[in-house]
């Protein structure tokens, strides 16, 4: 089972979600690290390859876990957010795109 490292302000995001979107969050994550692929996911090729987006709602609203799986040593979650309209704001792929390619560099 591959560890999970948590990115920036990624792990304080999801801890914010409320109870259920949290839970979630963890449940899919774990499937990640157990090498499967979360129930409700999306590739997110705009921001690298080999990032996906878990899509977890609840009666809070939308929320997202962009991370990264393909690296052997471990599953990188780049961000995690609410989101609040139909199309992914920018500054939530912008920032998970500087987390991508700077975890690319310091590798």
């Amino acid at each position: 089972m591959k560890p999970v490292t948590f990115l920036g302000d990624s792990l304080e995001a999801i801890r914010n979600f409320p109870q259920g979107a949290r839970r979630e969050a963890g449940l899919q994550l774990d499937r990640v690290q157990r090498g499967l692929m979360p129930e409700r996911w999306k590739p997110m090729k705009t921001v690298g390859p080999g990032v996906n987006e878990i899509r977890v709602r609840d009666e809070g609203g939308a929320f997202r876990v962009l991370y990264v799986a393909t690296f052997s040593e471990a599953v990188y979650v780049l961000h995690a957010f609410q989101k609040k309209t139909q199309k992914t704001a920018k500054a939530d792929l912008d920032l998970a795109i500087t987390r991508y390619k700077a975890l690319r560099k310091e590798r």
